[in-house]
């Protein structure tokens, strides 16, 4: 096992998949991931999942970055429109503040038989790496674009956690990952949001720089606590 390559500096929780999310001091991960993450969705009425993107799964549905979710205690999330307005998930009363906000008939869906997930359970991102990618393309790159679980600071230069692919990743005194590979980056982190304008040549630069990845996505290991602070050590591949 080498030592640590870093703290935990940023826990980000997305109630809703497609909607801005919610920073934590701490959260639980179990086998799914962060617990609650993605849990909910907007859904189309042939069951497609609200998204910046079409594909099989997902229907691109523009706005829903301008929408933030949060738990308040309870287990359906509070979701909160543009101009203040918010409804808790289980109010029947969200699904036509949604229909009306999107353009079309939609609601709000606890996950069921098809995960919600575009990749894996946990995306981890390092500092070191949007350090890379802020040097070629110029400018600030919030975390918030490429929407983490986990931001990991850490002094090595470069893309580290590339290289981290295959191996065990422990997380304060609990949690264990497994990196998968790098994850994939879509048109997600160019479009505006909540607090961020538009950035319509970023996809287009860690295409340039990295095959269109950045960051890595993470099975679960060994379920447990994590807490901002949290060092984070290398394991060999298990």
């Amino acid at each position: 096992m080498t030592g640590p390559v870093g703290h935990v500096a940023g826990i980000r929780r997305y109630p809703v998949k497609s909607l801005v999310g919610e920073e934590l001091t701490d959260a639980l991960v179990d086998a799914r991931g962060l617990v609650g993450d993605r849990l909910w969705s907007v859904r189309d009425q042939d069951g497609k999942f609200g998204s910046g993107k079409s594909t099989r799964r997902f229907r691109r549905m523009d706005g829903l970055l301008d929408l933030s979710a949060v738990y308040d205690g309870g287990e359906a999330p509070v979701v909160t429109f543009p101009d203040g307005d918010s409804y808790r998930g289980d109010d029947p009363a969200v699904h036509a503040a949604l229909s009306t906000y999107v353009g079309r008939e939609v609601s709000l869906a606890r996950e069921e038989a098809v995960s919600h997930f575009d990749e894996g359970p946990v995306h981890l991102v390092t500092t070191s790496a949007i350090a890379y990618v802020q040097r070629a393309h110029g400018r600030v790159v919030d975390p918030a674009r490429l929407r983490p679980n986990l931001v990991v600071d850490t002094d090595e230069p470069g893309l580290l956690e590339d290289g981290w692919v295959a191996a065990e990743v422990a997380i304060g005194e609990e949690l264990v990952l497994r990196i998968g590979y790098s994850m994939p980056r879509c048109v997600m982190v160019n479009l505006p949001q909540r607090g961020l304008s538009a950035d319509r040549d970023l996809l287009a630069l860690i295409t340039d720089v990295n095959d269109g990845g950045l960051g890595v996505v993470a099975d679960v290991v060994r379920p447990g606590r994590v807490r901002l602070g949290d060092p984070v050590r290398v394991m060999a591949a298990g």
